[in-house]
């Protein structure tokens, strides 16, 4: 099990101390699903479901946290986002709006406690805190600004904003600084202790550093502040792996979650008295290994580039594939939790 000082580590983490032991995350979501045998599209619509997933999930796998990150369009389709769902995978866009300016003032504030599946997303969130008090970390998710345009008008869409429309663009984002902040406080106050703050499309994958500095830093960094000043701990994450976007950013956030192709040594040497560093492990790479010796192996060498002097948390770089046998996971966290004791 996890233990009932987890929050007060994350905590002493984002601070760059030293915690008691490295907390041991995973982004496990659609992997825990899975092995809980349910229909996807079951599950996203039903607390009692999440609840139930995520409390077996801890009990097996002995995570230190919860991740509710069901899919990437539940505040969106409030907005008028339609989605479709498989059995095995989260949902995904079938129709966006269109990147104009009446669409964009056609858009208001969805009510957490009222619309779409919103309101089962608190319910699960007040029902895993619930189930396991202060020896589990529950976190929440919002999607920056930079990329919820992304995801209001379509990725593509989006990005030929930023140098066809910037005005458009900007306006959008504002839209979602406000979105983004109230939804989070939303979640802290159902029983989040932290938000996950999705950015994976102001990547390196789909930015260069000035646009990135220009249009998705400084929005991201609003909404990080407005969450913490309301008490939540905030992860940054956009699965990034380049060293100039990342040191971009570093300032301006108290954890960020690192992708798999970066050395975490490296970024530890340059970055390790700025900024938390999380994540990096690599799950494909776990997945493919032979046997639990050498998931042990990949995991302690993570592990020990990670922790010196604090200011690290374990996490994978992005999420566990479904198919990765429960043997693989239960390995990595074991091996984490034994080579982060300081």
């Amino acid at each position: 099990m996890a233990y009932p000082g987890v929050v007060d580590d994350l905590r002493t983490c984002a601070r760059l101390g030293v915690p008691s032991r490295v907390p041991v995350c995973a982004l496990g979501e659609e992997f825990d699903v899975e092995r809980y045998g349910v229909d996807y599209g079951e599950y996203i619509v039903s607390a009692e479901k999440m609840v139930e997933c995520q409390v077996q999930a801890v009990e097996r796998f002995d995570y230190d946290w919860i991740l509710l990150h069901p899919d990437d369009y539940l505040e969106f389709e409030p907005l008028g986002i339609r989605t479709t769902v498989s059995e095995r995978i989260p949902p995904a866009a079938v129709a966006n709006l269109p990147a104009t300016r009446e669409a964009l003032a056609g858009l208001r504030l969805p009510d957490p406690a009222r619309e779409g599946r919103m309101p089962i997303h608190l319910e699960a969130l007040a029902g895993i805190k619930s189930a396991f008090g202060a020896e589990l970390c529950v976190a929440g998710r919002v999607a920056a600004p930079f990329s919820s345009v992304a995801l209001l008008y379509g990725i593509r869409e989006g990005l030929i904003l930023v140098l066809d429309d910037p005005g458009l663009f900007r306006a959008t984002a504002e839209f979602f600084v406000e979105l983004m902040t109230m939804w989070g406080i939303a979640q802290l106050d159902a029983g989040a202790d932290a938000i996950w703050l999705g950015d994976c499309v102001a990547s390196s994958g789909f930015l260069s550093p000035r646009h990135y500095a220009d249009f998705a830093l400084e929005p991201a960094q609003r909404v990080s502040d407005a969450l913490r000043e309301h008490g939540g701990i905030v992860i940054y994450h956009a699965g990034e792996d380049s060293r100039e976007h990342l040191t971009a950013a570093a300032p301006h956030f108290e954890i960020i979650n690192l992708g798999e192709g970066i050395d975490l040594g490296e970024m530890k040497a340059a970055l390790g008295k700025v900024v938390c560093l999380s994540g990096n492990a690599d799950p494909l790479k776990l997945m493919n290994c032979q046997d639990p010796s050498e998931v042990e192996a990949e995991t302690r060498r993570i592990v020990e580039a990670g922790k010196p002097g604090g200011g690290y948390v374990f996490n994978t770089g992005e999420g566990i594939p479904r198919q990765t046998s429960p043997q693989v996971v239960e390995a990595m966290v074991q091996a984490a939790k034994r080579y982060g004791r300081y």
